[in-house]
């Protein structure tokens, strides 16, 4: 797919996610962000740039310990959303730019720490996102990347599963993909740390906004894998409901001085 037909797709399906998107509370655990803080070791000190920063969860989370953070994102649907959300927990340190992360419009070394969370899975060149991120970092500075991470073998079905759900899924990367690339720009002291988060499958596809009939598909690909778990998602039931776990990795590195 082609950068520009990609982008309208992200921007057609955020549009229409933005408010879903940001109710759902699972993407809103605190414990979650506390290992991010904790990870990244962000302070008082600190200037972040969270890219692909959607309804601006993070961006705000960070902007509670932070000097100041920059949100991102390509749609302006979810910029709107994350002004509200700004607004909401009366949060002043905080900047919102609209535009497209391959090619930041920043500086060179502009901030202390670049962070991004649930994006990669959307892009079509995760390494030249990466690559992004460094270069805006300040040297001495923290990258930070949190997504799923799917086991090699089961990638290629839970890619089809996402893609279903969410048509600007590109591919989940795999941890040792999301190592390589920190290993190729020498970033350093990588570190990393697993989580599961857990979702209700109908809520998911409510927030979600697939092609017409693909939910179906969707409940029967969930549903035939209680069990066997294809699909690396460790589907479950709960009180006759059904449930799965996104996989997740923080990946933390440091720029070198």
């Amino acid at each position: 797919m082609k950068k520009n037909e990609h982008n309208r797709s992200i921007i057609d399906q955020f549009t229409k996610q933005a408010t879903p998107f940001a109710e759902l509370k699972f993407h809103s655990n605190q414990s979650k962000f506390q290992l991010m803080y904790d990870l990244s070791g962000v302070n008082k000190d600190d200037t972040v740039l969270d890219i692909a920063c959607g309804p601006g969860l993070v961006t705000t989370a960070f902007a509670t310990k932070a000097k100041h953070v920059t949100g991102i994102d390509i749609t302006p649907a979810m910029i709107e959303k994350a002004k509200e959300i700004q607004k909401d927990k009366n949060l002043e340190n905080i900047t919102w730019k609209i535009g497209d992360v391959t090619n930041l419009p920043f500086d060179d070394e502009s901030f202390s720490m670049v962070i991004t969370r649930y994006s990669f899975h959307h892009f079509i060149e995760p390494e030249m996102v990466f690559k992004e991120m460094k270069r805006v970092c300040k040297k001495g500075g923290k990258i930070m990347v949190v997504d799923v991470a799917i086991p090699p073998e089961k990638r290629n079905a839970y890619d089809h599963l996402e893609k279903l759900r969410d048509p600007s899924h590109t591919h989940a990367c795999t941890l040792e993909e999301l190592l390589d690339i920190a290993d190729k720009l020498e970033l350093t002291n990588i570190k990393t740390q697993w989580y599961k988060l857990e979702a209700e499958l109908e809520k998911q596809i409510k927030a979600s906004f697939p092609n017409p009939g693909d939910d179906k598909k969707i409940r029967k690909l969930v549903t035939e894998d209680i069990g066997r778990d294809n699909l690396g998602i460790n589907a479950h039931l709960i009180d006759g409901s059904i449930y799965f776990d996104y996989p997740t990795v923080i990946l933390v590195a440091v720029k070198p001085k």
